[in-house]
């Protein structure tokens, strides 16, 4: 993960992210949220890795941002990280400012 994010964010640490989504934001009910977190020139960046993607992929990311934003008072930049991603998830991923990496 190291090499990826120092090749696309030009970044070398990476933070984890947790909080106990109580109201269920994220998944409808609650439970533990996590997600990896770079701060970069003052720009906090969420950024998701997965093997391949999917409209639920991005649908997460999107929804973890909404509580990140609501705590922190800072808007999150969204980044899902995937060599394989599906088409539905880029379009959804274009509509939810969602932005994407991927080796395809």
């Amino acid at each position: 993960m190291k090499g990826v994010l120092e090749e696309i964010l030009g970044v070398r640490r990476v933070e984890k992210w947790r909080i106990y989504d109580e109201r269920g934001e994220v998944f409808g009910y609650p439970a533990e949220v996590e997600v990896d977190l770079v701060i970069k020139n003052g720009v906090h960046i969420l950024v998701e890795i997965k093997a391949s993607a999917s409209v639920a992929d991005v649908a997460k990311l999107w929804r973890i941002g909404n509580p990140y934003a609501k705590i922190t008072g800072v808007k999150p930049r969204l980044i899902l990280i995937s060599p394989f991603i599906e088409e539905k998830a880029v379009k959804a991923a274009r509509d939810l400012g969602v932005e994407v990496y991927t080796g395809s």
